[in-house]
């Protein structure tokens, strides 16, 4: 019985460990998510010095994270790693750059196409953002940005085994992206009418001196 006390005693003391690595990479993912999520709130309050600091804080926080997690904890690691994959995107594509690819970033595949999927959300935002301020043309390059990358990472929706929460994801980037080809195909419909009625008063004006 001693012996087997004596394992039970190892056992516990090991399972004691993992749980506070576990606690630990936790508490890091909730500090990495943070930062990212300001980086974006920051991109959309027109804060761009700050979202890219914000990001910059973000990945360091991701850097050290990775280096302290292992094989028990390496799947939360995933959940901050896309959310750092999505800023990175947000704050590239306000900046007028591409989004930065997988190996750029030096983020695993599951995060990486979590995060692009992510990206789609935030684009929908973008592209609000532009309509409201009147900024047509670049609501429309925004949406085509957002239309490409549902297009691009909707066949991996047969891979949601291996990815969990993909299938989800693509079906919710389905929607936003219908739905935010419908406000913007409403905008521009509008956007032509109020030419055109310019243009027509701008002729009667003309005609009228």
């Amino acid at each position: 019985m001693d012996e087997i006390k004596r394992s039970l005693k190892a056992i516990e003391g090991r399972f004691s460990e993992q749980l506070e690595r576990r606690d630990r990479v936790l508490k890091e993912s909730r500090d990495v998510i943070s930062a990212s999520s300001r980086a974006i709130i920051d991109v959309h309050t027109g804060k761009m010095k700050d979202a890219e600091k914000g990001l910059a804080h973000a990945r360091a926080l991701l850097g050290a994270l990775k280096k302290s997690s292992d094989g028990a904890t390496a799947r939360y690691v995933v959940s901050p790693e896309a959310e750092v994959v999505e800023a990175s995107a947000v704050v590239a594509l306000a900046k007028g750059k591409s989004i930065p690819s997988m190996d750029d970033l030096g983020a695993s595949p599951e995060a990486y196409l979590l995060g692009l999927l992510d990206t789609v959300g935030e684009l929908k935002r973008l592209v609000l953002d532009s309509i409201l301020q009147r900024k047509l043309a670049k609501a429309k390059r925004y949406f085509e940005v957002m239309e490409g990358l549902y297009s691009m990472c909707s066949p991996f929706a047969v891979y949601d085994h291996a990815v969990s929460g993909a299938r989800r994801k693509i079906d919710v980037a389905r929607m936003l992206v219908e739905d935010t080809r419908g406000l913007l195909a409403e905008e521009m419909g509008r956007n032509s009418v109020s030419s055109s009625m310019a243009r027509l008063e701008k002729r009667l004006r003309a005609r009228a001196s």
